[in-house]
């Protein structure tokens, strides 16, 4: 039972590792973008579920202390990557939202990242274990960032934008440490080399934040022509509509 599941792991990641470039490259929203991502957010969910499963099998029936730890890392790894694919693909299904959600599925998984990582900071601490306290640190950035966009209202028009874009960007980078780490035998490293575990994470973080500022100069510039371009009487009308929208869509509006 155990080595189907690791199977069903290896061809979930596979799956994502070989599809994750492709919505990079492609025009956004085509179809190539659209049906190479929902290869990628099965293959990567695949993976959260079936690591969910191995970690508590591997904690419960293997007894070498390595293993325990091993598994609750795992454990861990699964919620930080199943979150982001869910907040990735969530932030599409609201993306015309005006106000704060409160669903108990977007709340609940973001909370359930900080926690768990918080729990791993404390492990990794009291244990002496630098891998462990540094991935926490990951899961905690992107969990309390998953609780300020959901219970909070949106703050720029093309908020899904950006959640979807750097949550997708998040999975892909943990597709990838998972790749390092599971060959870095091969490269002369072992599998808790810092180097396998945070390359990925140095690289694609300055990465996704300087794409994300790109994207908000390119909606900022393909904005303001168009308002410039109204005529007073199309811009007074554009105020009055404004006026009888409800605060919560003003905002969106401005923003």
């Amino acid at each position: 039972m155990l080595k189907m599941i690791l199977y069903l792991h290896i061809a979930g990641g596979s799956a994502a590792l070989l599809s994750m470039f492709i919505p990079m490259v492609t025009r956004k929203g085509g179809l190539t973008h659209r049906r190479s991502g929902w290869v990628f957010v099965a293959g990567m969910t695949i993976v959260s579920i079936t690591a969910l499963a191995l970690s508590i099998a591997r904690y419960l029936f293997d007894p070498r202390p390595e293993a325990k730890a091993f598994a609750l890392f795992l454990f861990y790894i699964a919620i930080l990557t199943g979150a982001g694919v869910s907040s990735g693909i969530r932030a599409l299904r609201t993306k015309d939202r005006a106000i704060a959600r409160s669903h108990a599925w977007d709340i609940g998984l973001a909370a359930l990242l900080t926690l768990t990582a918080l729990a791993m900071a404390a492990y990794g601490i009291r244990s002496g274990k630098a891998l462990f306290v540094g991935f926490s640190v990951i899961g905690l950035v992107n969990g309390v960032r998953g609780l300020k966009y959901w219970l909070r209202p949106p703050a720029h028009r093309m908020h899904w934008w950006f959640e979807h874009m750097s949550s997708m960007l998040g999975s892909c980078i943990a597709a990838t440490t998972a790749f390092l780490v599971v060959n870095a035998p091969q490269a002369g490293l072992s599998r808790l080399s810092l180097i396998a575990w945070f390359a990925p994470a140095v690289i694609g973080a300055p990465a996704i934040a300087i794409w994300t500022a790109y994207y908000k100069r390119h909606f900022a510039s393909s904005v303001m022509p168009k308002m410039e371009s109204q005529t007073p009487i199309a811009q007074g009308s554009m105020s009055n509509a404004q006026g009888s929208m409800p605060n919560a869509q003003r905002r969106v509006l401005d923003a």
